[in-house]
């Protein structure tokens, strides 16, 4: 006959294995573009399109241009979690799949500090940083959690 707790200890483990996951979609961060993209304000469905590259041109014309940080990155955890609703190794099967069609997946950037000055310096760019965002030139579209003061 089982007892509560070997009934119970399945879910505590899926519990635990899931608390860092959730810690990582808490995870504050900007979503940023290049100067030049019209567009001010964008929304969470739209930046998962433009992600999954659905979206492709801005509404001047000009090619979206989006850039990732690695796999393993903790930021790319929480973006993908909160903005695409998958983890970036759920998204694998998706790329697959989508590489059959022709479409690859977004560029990946080793840091943060790589994909500020690829934003800043590529038309169409638009990425994500968790660091605060002095004067770079790019403009902020999207806000997730809140961003600590920039250092004057």
């Amino acid at each position: 006959m089982p007892t509560i707790r070997s009934l119970l200890a399945p879910v505590l483990f899926t519990l635990a294995l899931a608390m860092p996951s959730a810690r990582a979609a808490e995870r504050s961060f900007a979503v940023i573009t290049a100067p030049g993209v019209a567009e001010q304000r964008l929304t969470r469905e739209s930046i998962s399109l433009i992600f999954k590259r659905k979206q492709t041109y801005w509404e001047n014309g000009t090619r979206i241009q989006p850039v990732n940080l690695p796999a393993a990155h903790p930021l790319r955890r929480a973006f993908s979690q909160s903005l695409l609703g998958k983890l970036p190794a759920d998204m694998e099967d998706y790329w697959r799949e989508m590489y059959f069609h022709g479409v690859l997946p977004p560029h990946v950037l080793a840091s943060e500090e790589a994909v500020i000055l690829f934003v800043s310096s590529t038309p169409g760019a638009l990425g994500y940083v968790s660091t605060c965002i002095p004067e770079h030139g790019v403009n902020v579209v999207l806000m997730v959690g809140e961003m600590p003061p920039c250092a004057r």
